[in-house]
């Protein structure tokens, strides 16, 4: 489990085996800095928001296997050498909880169709607009939360299937964002709660449309 408060800005060192024709599995290997000390095999590490399991440190490095899944819902099929990556650590027991639950279970790829400077009375700012896909859009929610590349964003405006969300000068300056342009694939993982009362509702549908009274049911019952 993830809060979507980023810790650490690493970047791709390789990515190797996901461009191969057949690869079913791809070794990615990432410059973690000073968190790679805190860092164990096994354990587990938020890379722009999906989780990975360590299977490899080597100093400031750390690598991870990703399947053939993990490539087709995420982004890291398309990242290069030196790409930018947003680093969290589980939460552990104790530590303050910021953000929102993030899972690291990546839901789907969006695409970035708006990143701009705002300037407003309070100072400098961003505006970020990501579309999403169609399955996906469904879960946003105004003042709703989304991570978008492990990030734990509040949605401030939904325009079809595009959410926005603004972005203060903290989180500019210490995630990958600053790294964004307009096309850019990002990650995305829907609110874990939104999923959850979506899957409540679909379970009660059937017995409700059981006891609906019909036409079709009354000529059955000999009316």
């Amino acid at each position: 489990m993830f809060t979507g408060i980023i810790e650490h800005v690493g970047r791709i060192e390789s990515l190797n085996g996901a461009l191969d024709g057949g690869s079913q599995t791809a070794r990615l290997r990432v410059h973690a800095g000073h968190l790679a000390a805190s860092l164990a095999i096994s354990g587990s590490i938020a890379v722009n928001g999906c989780c990975l399991t360590i299977v490899e440190i080597s100093g400031e490095l750390f690598a991870a296997d990703l399947s053939s899944e993990t490539l087709r819902r995420t982004s890291f099929a398309e990242m290069k050498h030196g790409t930018r990556v947003n680093l969290e650590r589980p939460l552990a027991a104790g530590k303050e909880f910021g953000g929102h639950f993030v899972q690291g279970h990546v839901d789907g790829i969006g695409r970035v169709v708006r990143w701009e400077e705002h300037r407003d009375s309070d100072g400098a700012a961003w505006w970020l607009g990501v579309r999403l896909p169609p399955e996906l859009a469904r879960y946003a929610a105004m003042k709703g939360s989304i991570a978008i590349d492990g990030i734990s964003l509040t949605v401030a405006n939904i325009a079809g299937d595009t959410v926005e969300a603004a972005i203060i000068p903290f989180t500019f300056a210490n995630t990958n964002l600053k790294a964004l342009r307009v096309g850019d694939a990002v990650n995305i993982e829907a609110d874990i709660l939104a999923k959850y009362l979506e899957r409540m509702l679909e379970t009660r549908r059937p017995a409700a449309a059981s006891s609906a009274l019909t036409v079709e049911r009354l000529v059955q019952e000999g009316f």
